[in-house]
């Protein structure tokens, strides 16, 4: 229970100090975006879904899958993702309120799919509105790229239902996942102020991000800010690594957009909850060097640190600011049928990319206890980290693993990449932590507790 006596000392200062830190990060002049390094510049965002398959559901029967049974490898469908993060307990659908991904290429089996999903786990239909603004590229089966791409359109979509499942789902899609094609569709998305929450499961190291993207970036952002658009973006999949500018190794590195001071960065977990109820056990650093993955994050290269951030003393922006469930061996369950492998397959997913959509449907529920958006998310956050014990009621704190990075490059070579570890309260691994939905929600939706 949060103490309601903090509360009403500072309930009547919160709203404008909310919007006193809130203009100050938009308006603050940040330094100069660094130049490009560790080998030629590859102007395109990455995503790699990390996924296995899990094989088919009977929607006529309660589903289990093997993977959720096994010792080791667990897996997640939505009823106990709702459970341990106590969603279940939450009194708002996301109802009235529309949840916007930004993917490129395209999955055209995204509507089948997302009906499959909700008939296996008994959620609420519902009809993905699909905008290309600058067309629609035909899918190519052949092309790992766009599968992957794929992948990550299933997860999103599906995950974000699952978290608000009244919400409103609008895909915006990209031609290409060029950095100059993912910025025009993120661009359409915020000039027609398409919904509440823009969430962006993709990334790259910030150095390989050219000059003139990152602060056209950084200007939409601002305008996306102003009109109450919640921005959410995941960390990245390699420690405190990403892949270097050509793709041949990796180096130390923040990754964009999620390091933009006015998107909150969705680190990663590995949950360990009851495999069928849900209850919450424990989590720990999401690491997993058997799949050279773990959850990105680190501090900026491009901006200073941000007002919110000022109290934690840090050398410049740190992500994450939050964390989710991102476990291989802990992934989520979804379905997809143009993988390539068959049709009404599911598969387990893990990776930071499910960390995103799913903390946006927080952010539509949020929306919907309020009756207005949720708006710029990182100064109210870490304002109520600020009391021990409201932050304790909620967040769980994690507070054991890192995130060094071991892998190899192209040419096989090891490559290891020092990380930074968990500790009390927000760190560059897993940030303020996970979400105790049950109260955190409620209070971002204005909700006394």
């Amino acid at each position: 229970m949060v103490n309601r006596s903090w509360w009403q000392g500072r309930s009547a200062t919160l709203t404008w100090l909310l919007a006193l830190v809130a203009g100050l990060l938009v308006a603050a002049a940040y330094p100069a975006v660094a130049a490009s390094s560790g080998g030629s510049k590859t102007p395109s965002i990455a995503v790699a879904p990390h996924y296995k398959v899990a094989g088919k559901a009977d929607p006529a029967v309660p589903p289990t899958f093997s993977c959720q049974t096994q010792p080791s490898g667990r897996c997640f469908g939505p009823a106990q993702i709702r459970a341990a993060y106590g969603i279940d307990k939450v009194n708002a659908t996301g109802a009235g309120r529309t949840i916007v991904i930004v993917d490129a290429f395209q999955s055209p089996t995204i509507q089948h799919d997302l009906d499959l999903f909700d008939q296996t786990f008994e959620l609420p239909a519902a009809t993905v509105n699909i905008v290309a603004p600058d067309g629609l590229t035909p899918f190519d089966q052949n092309d790992g790229n766009q599968v992957g791409w794929a992948g990550e359109i299933t997860l999103d979509v599906e995950w974000a239902h699952a978290v608000a499942p009244g919400a409103k789902l609008t895909l915006v899609l990209a031609k290409s996942n060029d950095d100059a094609d993912i910025l025009s569709a993120t661009q359409f998305a915020v000039d027609h102020n398409l919904g509440d929450v823009i969430s962006q499961s993709f990334g790259e190291a910030e150095q390989c991000v050219d000059p003139a993207i990152e602060q056209a970036q950084h200007r939409m952002f601002a305008k996306a800010t102003l009109k109450g658009i919640t921005l959410l973006a995941s960390s990245g999949d390699q420690g405190a690594a990403q892949p270097s500018c050509d793709g041949s190794t990796f180096i130390k590195a923040a990754s964009s957009p999620a390091s933009d001071p006015l998107v909150t960065g969705v680190g990663g977990t590995l949950l360990d909850a009851d495999h069928l109820t849900g209850v919450y056990h424990s989590e720990t650093t999401w690491n997993e060097p058997q799949f050279e993955a773990g959850t990105g994050g680190g501090f900026s290269v491009v901006y200073g640190t941000p007002v919110f951030q000022k109290n934690l003393h840090l050398p410049s922006r740190g992500v994450p600011d939050v964390a989710y469930n991102a476990g291989i061996n802990s992934g989520v369950l979804a379905a997809w049928s143009s993988s390539g492998l068959g049709q009404d397959l599911f598969f387990r997913f893990g990776g930071t990319s499910a960390g995103s959509p799913q903390w946006a449907g927080l952010v539509a529920l949020a929306a919907q206890l309020r009756h207005a958006r949720v708006g710029y998310l990182n100064p109210q956050v870490y304002l109520l980290s600020r009391a021990k014990p409201v932050y304790a009621a909620l967040f769980h704190d994690i507070t054991t693993g890192d995130n060094s990075f071991t892998g190899t490059d192209d040419a096989g070579n090891p490559v290891s990449v020092a990380g930074f570890p968990a500790t009390r309260g927000w760190d560059p691994a897993t940030g303020l932590g996970t979400p105790k939905a049950n109260t955190l929600v409620p209070v971002l939706g204005g909700k006394l507790p």
